[in-house]
């Protein structure tokens, strides 16, 4: 009985010893293992989404001007090249490099003596040509007087008549000759024939001018009024021209210098005669009054061209404009505050930052213009922020 039961209890040591790590594990580890197994299996509580905070605003029907914009040069509205038109010494300069003049003010003197002479002697010649006229005027009435007698005969009456008509044509070609030296006289004193800025000064008294020479001897730039040239593309020229007749030929337009909030005034008084094929532009230029002188020429401005007025417009603002596959479209938020996706129809959009909506939108509606990424089409939104 002994052996029987310390074989028992060996045997049973053996099974043990063989049994897996698994097998080895008290029960206590199982039932720890089902409850965290259990908790796995729980669902987890519910959460509630909240609304999507945005910016809105309103869209407003009013009064919107329809621009064509673009990039402008000013140029000057007249230039003049002066240059001498008689030979001569230059005696005096009376203006300073860059002066502003107007028409008339004297520039140089050359020197006069020659062509005072030459003056003073038609004028001489002139003056006898005339008294020999009167006096064959004279002859010829008293001879008149003596016709039918045997004082006078037909031939000397003729020729009486001669002389007279040939003393006429004397004075005539010696009234001419003075004007022509009266003119030689005159431009001896150089004046401005607009007003403008001068520039350099190419010459010093005490040189001898030449009639029309090449050089000039001071270039004059006429900057009030003052015009800008600038280019709009050829799909724009029917608008253009229509506006313009509608407008008796001239438009409003508004330069803008850079750095200056400001505008100038203007108008537009050319339209080129073709377009460049080139480049499919059309040039035009404008003219401003520019009193204040802060246009200059050489400069580059934003131009600014108005051709009409387009009433009753829905506008919104630009940042409110999304683009899908189907094309722009909007958030709109209902009396519920909750955003619907809306389609719409961009007429254009002005340097403002509005957006012009031609179908798809009417006034009154609240659009989303910021917080687009956290909305979508039924969503709930928090709008945050004043309303425009």
């Amino acid at each position: 009985m002994t052996e029987i039961g310390e074989t028992a209890c060996s045997q049973s040591r053996r099974l043990r010893m063989k049994a897996t790590p698994m097998q080895r594990l008290p029960r206590c580890f199982f039932l720890a293992v089902a409850t965290l197994a259990g908790c796995s299996k729980t669902a987890p509580p519910a959460t509630t989404s909240s609304p999507a905070p945005v910016t809105v605003a309103q869209a407003t029907v009013k009064t919107v001007p329809v621009k064509l914009r673009a990039i402008g040069n000013v140029r000057v509205y007249a230039t003049v090249a002066v240059r001498p038109r008689v030979n001569g010494e230059l005696i005096a300069v009376h203006f300073k490099e860059g002066q502003f003049v107007k028409t008339g003010d004297k520039l140089f003197t050359l020197d006069p003596r020659p062509y005072q002479t030459a003056y003073d002697q038609a004028k001489a010649q002139l003056d006898r040509d005339l008294a020999l006229f009167r006096g064959a005027e004279l002859v010829l009435g008293r001879s008149r007087q003596l016709t039918g007698t045997a004082s006078i005969t037909a031939d000397e009456l003729d020729k009486l008549r001669t002389d007279v008509a040939s003393s006429a044509a004397t004075v005539t070609a010696d009234r001419a000759m003075l004007r022509t030296a009266e003119l030689q006289l005159g431009y001896t004193t150089i004046v401005s024939p607009i007003d403008g800025r001068t520039g350099n000064v190419l010459i010093t008294p005490g040189n001898l001018l030449t009639a029309n020479e090449v050089a000039p001897l001071v270039v004059i730039n006429q900057i009030t009024p003052i015009s800008v040239a600038f280019s709009v593309p050829e799909q724009n020229l029917a608008a253009i021209n229509e506006n313009m007749s509608k407008q008796g030929d001239k438009l409003p337009i508004e330069a803008v210098l850079r750095g200056h909030a400001t505008p100038l005034p203007g108008e537009l008084t050319f339209v080129d005669n073709s377009v460049d094929p080139t480049t499919g532009t059309v040039q035009l230029k404008a003219t401003f009054a520019n009193l204040d002188r802060r246009l200059w020429p050489g400069q580059f401005v934003d131009v600014v061209l108005t051709l009409t007025e387009r009433a009753n417009s829905v506008t919104i603002p630009s940042a409110a404009i999304q683009e899908g596959q189907n094309g722009p479209y909007v958030f709109v938020v209902g009396r519920d505050d909750k955003a619907e996706m809306r389609q719409i129809s961009i007429a254009f959009v002005t340097s403002e930052g509005e957006a012009i909506v031609e179908k798809g939108l009417s006034a009154g509606e609240t659009v989303v213009t910021d917080g687009h990424l956290r909305v979508s089409p039924g969503s709930k939104v928090a709008m945050k922020g004043p309303q425009k």
